[in-house]
C-alpha cells in the first residue's frame, strides 16, 4: 500500500513536460480541425446542438490560427478550413441540422476533389500515345516550354 507521503504521487511528479503537453495539445487540436472537414461529423454536431453552446463557438473562434501560414502547412484536408470560416456563422451553424445542406456540402466536396486536376486543354485518355490525340502539346508549342 502507497503512502501519501510517496513522491511518485505527487502533482509535480505526474506532471507531463511542457514540450510533450504542446505536441499533444498540437496533435488534439489538429487533428480536431481536420474533422470539421467532414460533413457528416459537422451534421452530427449540428443534430446534438453542439454547435449552439457558447463555449464550442469561442472554441471554434479560438481554432481560426490554423488558418496562419505556419499552422496551416499541416493540415491534409484543405476543406476544414473553409468549414472553419463556415462555421463562424451562426445561420451556417444552424443551417448544419438540415440533411439538404450535409448532403450540399458533401456533393460540393466531392466535386472539387473529382475535378480540382482537370486543366482545360488536357486530356484524361491515357491509352493513345499520339501526341495529337491527347492533346498534349510538342515542347515548341507549350506555352511554358
Amino acid at each position: 500500500m502507497m503512502e501519501a507521503s510517496d513522491p511518485a504521487q505527487s502533482p509535480q511528479a505526474t506532471t507531463e513536460d511542457p514540450r510533450a503537453a504542446n505536441r499533444d495539445k498540437f496533435e488534439l487540436e489538429l487533428e480536431f480541425v481536420q474533422s470539421l472537414a467532414n460533413p457528416y461529423y459537422l451534421h452530427s454536431l449540428a443534430q446534438q446542438n453542439i454547435l449552439d453552446q457558447p463555449a464550442f463557438i469561442n472554441y471554434l473562434e479560438y481554432l481560426t490560427y490554423w488558418k496562419e501560414k505556419d499552422y496551416a502547412r499541416f493540415i491534409h484536408y484543405p476543406h476544414a478550413l473553409h468549414h472553419l470560416d463556415l462555421l463562424q456563422h451562426a445561420q451556417f451553424r444552424s443551417e448544419m441540422k438540415k440533411d439538404e445542406w450535409r448532403e450540399y456540402l458533401n456533393q460540393k466536396q466531392y466535386d472539387h476533389w473529382r475535378t480540382w486536376r482537370d486543366y482545360p486543354g488536357i486530356s484524361t485518355n491515357v491509352a493513345s500515345t499520339d501526341p495529337q490525340e491527347t492533346g498534349v502539346q510538342s515542347q515548341q508549342n507549350a506555352p511554358f516550354g
